[in-house]
């Protein structure tokens, strides 16, 4: 890894170009109007697309198959079970040639980014002045933000849009190595910053795939609606942007950091949140701020001292038609956290097992089709044509929070007419438990982390 940085430090330096993509004006005129239509008095509530739905024309030109996604998955796993171990170590980018280079709310529209080539929700983020807007993924397993800039000086991927550049802002900074928010990067980003020549602060973010974002640390107005900015928002100006970031623009971290969006964000609209993650026939939003607690049963939010930006919770049992898993209470009492940016939720062995012999029971009728990726338990014909022969699934959460998952939420489509269960077993016996994006479809789920707890909602999408 040392390499990497050695020739990206010194490349940082070299200037060129990035030819912008202006091919994506539908979607973002749509955007802009949901922005202006949905603002009240209780905050700005605006729509969540599904990848079939209004903006599905966003599609790249070489989209991700479901087993690529899931592929991913594994990969983020991996990177999230390497954080909680007793060994990690946070990574320092040493390189002789680094020198080179309150009760308002305010919601966003998300959308499943599958048409941009990655497995996440994405929102469209406005910087800068005069602003423009970004497709930035989101991730509550993250806690930096960073968007690609020109002049993109080692290497920009393709993404949705044009690239922001620093230089048509009027308001942009770089931020030097002798801010707090530079000394912050080490715990946000796992990795130790580096200072250029002219002692500007660069960031470094890597992830468990290999992918990372490597630039200048910055600040700038952002603007999340016409009439919801927020200036000086410290952010990462990258010019070394690989891997598996589809064609977003960048990421967006929600994590418990107080250099991510929510921390940030959190003086004005308060230290909470809200998402609902929709199906392609359904809307939804990420909430920045208040939330109405009636609607919602809550669930302690825990913290694990190995990584206590990450949002855990306790999982107590799981029931199929009504029934208890016939396993020991010992069997959920591992590390578990909720996760965005995880598609397929991860269960401890022998949950997982007994989980899978009830659908497997309850579906004894039909097919059985060879396992799919990660997915071991899959059937001949759609969720749909199974329809009521899946069972009801609930998860129980420490003090009786609940989510009662649909069919949807239970199966999933994969290739040819196959559908699978969308869960897993976690990997090894300390491997951690995981609630991912597919099994909070249409919840609302809030983050309240000054009460450190989550919630739940089920029926969140319009």
């Amino acid at each position: 890894m040392e390499l990497v940085f050695l020739v990206v430090f010194s490349l940082l330096a070299i200037a060129s170009s990035l030819e912008e993509d202006t091919s994506h004006k539908t979607c973002f005129k749509e955007f802009q109007g949901h922005q202006v239509h949905n603002l009240s008095n209780s905050g700005l509530h605006l729509p969540l697309h599904h990848v079939h739905g209004p903006c599905s024309h966003l599609a790249s030109p070489s989209p991700l198959s479901f087993s690529d996604i899931l592929d991913r998955d594994e990969t983020r796993i991996e990177a999230l079970n390497s954080r909680l171990t007793k060994n990690h170590k946070t990574k320092s980018s040493k390189s002789k040639l680094s020198g080179k280079l309150n009760p308002n709310s305010v919601s966003i529209p998300l959308r499943p980014g599958m048409p941009i080539g990655t497995g996440n929700y994405y929102s469209f983020i406005g910087l800068g002045t005069p602003s423009k807007y970004y497709a930035m993924v989101i991730d509550t397993g993250s806690s930096f933000t960073w968007l690609q800039c020109q002049p993109c000086s080692v290497y920009c991927h393709r993404q949705v849009g044009t690239t922001f550049d620093p230089k048509t802002s009027k308001t942009h900074h770089y931020l030097s190595c002798a801010t707090t928010e530079c000394d912050s990067l080490e715990v946000a980003t796992l990795n130790a910053p580096s200072c250029s020549a002219s002692n500007l602060c660069i960031y470094a973010a890597s992830y468990g795939d290999s992918s990372f974002s490597v630039g200048y640390l910055s600040s700038d107005k952002l603007t999340l609606a016409p009439s919801q900015t927020v200036p000086g928002f410290v952010y990462g100006c990258g010019e070394d942007n690989e891997g598996l970031f589809g064609q977003s623009a960048g990421l967006v971290g929600l994590a418990r950091n107080k250099l991510s969006m929510l921390g940030q964000l959190s003086t004005k609209y308060g230290y909470a949140f809200s998402y609902c993650l929709p199906t392609s026939g359904s809307v939804g939003s990420l909430s920045i701020g208040s939330f109405n607690p009636s609607m919602y049963t809550f669930t302690p939010m825990l913290t694990n001292s190995h990584d206590p930006t990450l949002y855990f919770l306790r999982l107590v049992g799981i029931t199929v038609s009504g029934q208890l898993l016939q396993v020991p209470g010992s069997a959920y009492k591992t590390a578990t956290i909720i996760d965005s940016g995880t598609v397929i939720s991860r269960l401890p062995v022998t949950v997982y097992t007994a989980l899978k012999g009830s659908i497997v029971k309850a579906l004894s009728k039909y097919t059985r089709a060879p396992a799919y990726s990660l997915l071991d338990t899959c059937y001949k014909g759609t969720v749909a044509s199974l329809g009521n022969a899946i069972p009801e699934v609930r998860l129980i959460y420490l003090r009786g929070a609940e989510m009662k998952l649909s069919a949807q939420n239970v199966m999933l489509d994969v290739d040819n007419g196959v559908s699978c269960l969308a869960f897993a077993g976690s990997s090894g016996a300390s491997g951690i438990a995981i609630i991912g994006n597919r099994q909070q479809e249409t919840f609302n789920v809030a983050y309240d982390v000054t009460n450190s707890r989550i919630g739940f909602a089920a029926g969140g999408c319009r």
